[in-house]
């Protein structure tokens, strides 16, 4: 039996990955942001938003492709979370600001309380170093497997500690990285942990 014929939608889905991929590998040539967003919009304004979303997933890392897509797909799809941190972290990335950023995130949990990168950038947003370690805390405690978030509170709680001679900041960093020791696999994080324990333990605060 002959494969079915490719729809329409089929066509216009590879039709797109293929003007994106060429678009990617000029702007890696070159790094012609003006061409890139360009090419952009020409794709954005010529596909739909589940095409778009498909099309740029191999490169939904890189700012500044996600960042255009990712601002009409949101506008397409104001009710689509992950979409939402995409363009959050895209919009990190490049710097846009913690107000921005914490704004995308905050729109993401009120639709989906169980998005892990919308929790990440709603911590990673706090600008005061006190309510960033709560933050952390509670990522950490919605989400006890996250070793991203575990290191996060244990760098942020290590700082404020340091910072505001907290013994009890100093506590929970030497908790969260005594953790993150127990869950090691690698020699070199164990003995980065271990170094980063050691001075820790020697802090008098």
């Amino acid at each position: 039996m002959s494969d079915p014929s490719p729809t329409s939608d089929d066509c216009a889905a590879a039709a797109a990955a293929a003007a994106l991929a060429r678009a990617v590998a000029d702007y890696r040539a070159d790094e012609n942001v003006g061409r890139l967003h360009a090419a952009l919009m020409a794709l954005i304004h010529s596909a739909t938003a589940d095409t778009l979303v498909t099309a740029v997933e191999p490169y939904r890392d890189i700012p500044e492709v996600a960042g255009p897509v990712y601002e009409h797909v949101v506008l397409q799809q104001p009710g689509n979370a992950r979409a939402l941190v995409i363009l959050a972290n895209a919009y990190w990335l490049t710097g846009r600001g913690p107000e921005v950023v914490g704004e995308l995130a905050a729109r993401a949990l009120a639709i989906d309380q169980t998005n892990r990168g919308a929790w990440h950038l709603w911590a990673l947003t706090e600008s005061r170093p006190r309510q960033r370690v709560e933050r952390w805390r509670a990522v950490t405690a919605r989400f006890p497997d996250d070793d991203l978030a575990l290191a996060s509170l244990a760098d942020n709680a290590a700082s404020l500690a340091g910072a505001e001679q907290d013994p009890a900041a100093l506590a929970l960093a030497l908790d969260a990285y005594g953790t993150l020791r127990s869950r090691a696999q690698h020699p070199a994080q164990r003995a980065a942990l271990d170094q980063a324990l050691g001075v820790l333990r020697g802090w008098r605060l």
